[in-house]
């Protein structure tokens, strides 16, 4: 046998020796684990073990304009102690058991003593308790104080101490802006920009390995572990909102709605220029009193009544049918479209018979905005080429009327506008008549809002939006600007004479009584009262209620602000736009324009006027230096100079003069129009005595000037 065979020989053998022994004993403690402890191995499995769970992050904040805080994340914690932790010895748990039990019973929970607290923690850790409650929903401040404790400062794992964090999304301005702000909750529909932006405000999720403890109640303890990835909390949304205007408007409304017990109402602020939105308040009623219950302002479509007057009128113009002075007829407020009878709700009407189409808009008649979009886009007009209504409603069209104003919200109704002619929108003969004075249509609040806007803004129309940039630690990630939709919906004569319109609206039309004869501002806007609910039965109108709205700009010269108040179905103290919407947009326009420093002219923009003769110090006598020094303190220019001790101030039309004066030694002075201190001075020095009587300046002396002075009393009279 060669050496390399029995040096294989020799290499076989220790491997059977050493390799096949130990795969039998693999072998069988593989199947005495399976067979044997299978069942305990098993339990063992399903009570304890280790997985990734997700950590959720701090969400961001909503802020105002001015950076107040909307919405905001608190955090909570749920505080336990783990008695049986792996790394806590003997020693450090019966070191500091007494300290914690003390501390514990003094600031956490007094219903123990300390004996009776340490008690419990010695039990808890005799029956391998790893989860033992010490305060549900401690606050920051205190999760820091109590993590201080004996034993617990000594950390999770050598302490027990665990501090499992929650948020809670709290309003610091209760309901204020509620339903724009919006939530997110459980179980119930995501709403507002809490829903858009929720990926922004949400931030990215943690990644924690967490260990299993007790299946049966959910317990799991975090692990240390390099694996484990913080979270990171979302970024914060600051929005347009001005956190004043809001409140004025949600309590001018909430007086409007308790006062005229209606079912809801809605008023929107907006910037003109930029589209940005100021407030936004809605109010419904519950069993609980008033309540944002739903953002009416953006999801309900509403029949706009006379406020969509404004667009029939506008439509007219610009296809060239009618001018402000031409002439209609309406019939004193009463005419019939085929079988339907139109009436005005005006009282001017019944007295009237033909009136200019610029007085038809300021009194609002229904009669007479009715027969003149029939005369221009009737089919009877021949001028309209055979297009009708269609011509009317291109015309609507091309105000943006028929598309939604896709702000950052969710819920948004879609704007209703029937085709014309087409049997779907079952258009009828009196479509036409009734679509001109704002029925058989439906747009949102903020839709009509919206329209308005782009008149007071010259014809531009702008998106309204709510959100302005997107923040992380108070510096802009993201910065959205004004968006303009169409840079003209209508030609600059036919802005120019709405603006008109609408002015003469709150000059002497239907909200003529919501100007005010003094005020420092003018604003414009039309009033609307909507029929709801109407049917026909038996010949007759039947009626559930009335809508009443207002809806403008402000100032009227100079367009800085637009708003709208819808008030729905009010059932007590008036129903007409100008006596329940007008005033609340009246209050809402007054506290804007007071606080918009931007309207103002500053006080020292332009140098002060020249003071009338009344305003200067005439025949003012006394001690040029004096009377030199205050002078230039008050910025008062006078003509002359001083050369002697004593002058005296004349004016000269609106200026003052410095005339010199000359006192002799031996003669009693001219004290008249001089202070107490320069009389006495004078009269003393030239051994006079003096009596006075009364306060100010002297007047009147008792001895004529120029006497010669031999130490009489002279009777000096002050006022």
């Amino acid at each position: 046998m060669n050496v390399k065979n029995e040096v294989l020989y020799r290499v076989y053998f220790i491997f059977f020796l050493a390799v096949i022994p130990a795969a039998l004993a693999l072998i069988y403690k593989t199947a005495y684990i399976n067979y044997v402890e299978g069942e305990y191995w098993r339990k063992k499995g399903k009570d304890t073990f280790v997985e990734k769970r997700s950590i959720e992050a701090d969400r961001g904040d909503i802020l105002a304009a001015n950076g107040s805080l909307l919405a905001t994340s608190i955090p909570f914690f749920d505080i336990y102690f783990d008695p049986n932790s792996t790394g806590m010895s003997e020693e450090d748990f019966n070191k500091n058991i007494d300290s914690l039990a003390y501390l514990i019973t003094l600031y956490v929970d007094n219903t123990y003593t300390p004996g009776a607290y340490k008690d419990f923690l010695i039990q808890k850790r005799k029956d391998n308790a790893r989860y033992v409650l010490i305060k549900k929903r401690a606050t920051l401040s205190e999760k820091r104080f109590i993590e201080k404790f004996p034993l617990f400062r000594l950390g999770q794992m050598r302490g027990g101490f665990i501090a499992q964090q929650s948020s809670e999304r709290v309003r610091p301005f209760g309901v204020l802006a509620q339903r724009t702000v919006g939530y997110i909750r459980e179980g119930a529909k995501p709403v507002g920009l809490e829903a858009i932006y929720d990926q922004v405000l949400g931030g990215r999720p943690g990644v924690q390995e967490m260990f299993c403890v007790d299946k049966a109640k959910d317990i799991w303890l975090p692990l240390n572990s390099l694996t484990a990835v913080e979270p990171r909390r979302g970024d914060d949304l600051k929005t347009t909102l001005d956190i004043n205007i809001q409140d004025v408007a949600q309590e001018a409304l909430l007086r409007a709605v308790n006062y005229h017990n209606a079912d809801w109402g809605t008023a929107i602020v907006m910037e003109v220029k930029t589209g940005a939105v100021k407030a936004m308040a809605n109010l419904g009623r519950t069993e609980k009193g008033w309540w944002e219950t739903f953002n009416h302002a953006v999801g309900t479509a509403i029949e706009p009544g006379s406020t969509f007057k404004l667009a029939t009128i506008m439509a007219m113009l610009e296809d060239g049918y009618f001018d402000l002075n031409d002439t209609v007829s309406i019939e004193n407020g009463r005419t019939r479209f085929y079988e339907e009878i139109m009436e005005d709700s005006s009282p001017y009407s019944a007295r009237l018979d033909s009136i200019t189409v610029k007085r038809a808009f300021e009194i609002s008649s229904n009669v007479g905005l009715a027969k003149l979009a029939v005369q221009a886009y009737g089919q009877n007009n021949r001028k309209n080429k055979n297009q009708g209504a269609a011509q009317f409603i291109s015309r609507l069209k091309e105000f943006n009327l028929h598309l939604s104003t896709g702000i950052e919200i969710t819920g948004e109704a879609e704007p209703y506008i029937k085709e014309a002619y087409s049997a779907q929108h079952e258009w009828s003969g009196t479509t036409l008549p009734w679509m001109a004075i704002g029925y058989e249509l439906r747009l949102t609040p903020l839709q009509i809002l919206t329209f308005f806007n782009a008149v007071a803004n010259g014809g531009e129309l702008v998106k309204p939006y709510l959100v302005s940039e997107i923040q992380r630690d108070g510096k802009p990630l993201q910065t959205f600007k004004p968006v303009v939709v169409k840079r003209q919906i209508a030609s600059k004569a036919t802005i120019s004479k709405a603006k008109e319109l609408l002015e003469a609206v709150v000059e002497r039309g239907t909200a003529e009584k919501l100007r005010h004869p003094d005020s420092l501002y003018r604003f414009a806007g039309k009033t609307g009262t909507a029929q709801i609910g109407y049917r026909k039965v038996n010949n007759k109108t039947l009626i559930k209620g009335y809508q009443a709205s207002f809806v403008g700009y402000f100032p009227a010269d100079n367009p800085m602000y637009s708003c709208i108040v819808v008030i729905n179905n009010p059932r007590a103290n008036g129903f007409y736009g100008s006596d329940v919407a007008g005033p609340v947009f009246r209050e809402i326009a007054d506290y804007c324009y007071v606080m918009a420093y931007q309207i103002h002219t500053a006080f020292n923009a332009q140098p002060p006027a020249p003071l009338p003769a009344r305003q200067l110090p005439n025949n003012q006598n006394g001690y040029a230096p004096d009377m030199t020094y205050l002078l230039r303190e008050l910025r008062l220019p006078y003509y002359g100079q001083a050369n002697t001790d004593w002058g005296v101030l004349r004016v000269r039309s609106d200026s003052l003069v410095w005339e010199n004066r000359q006192m002799a030694a031996n003669v009693v002075p001219n004290v008249v129009g001089m202070g107490l201190r320069d009389a006495l001075f004078l009269m003393e020095n030239r051994g006079l005595k003096a009596s006075v009587v009364g306060y100010g300046k002297v007047v009147r002396q008792s001895i004529k000037p120029g006497t010669r002075a031999r130490g009489q009393t002279v009777q000096l009279y002050l006022d």
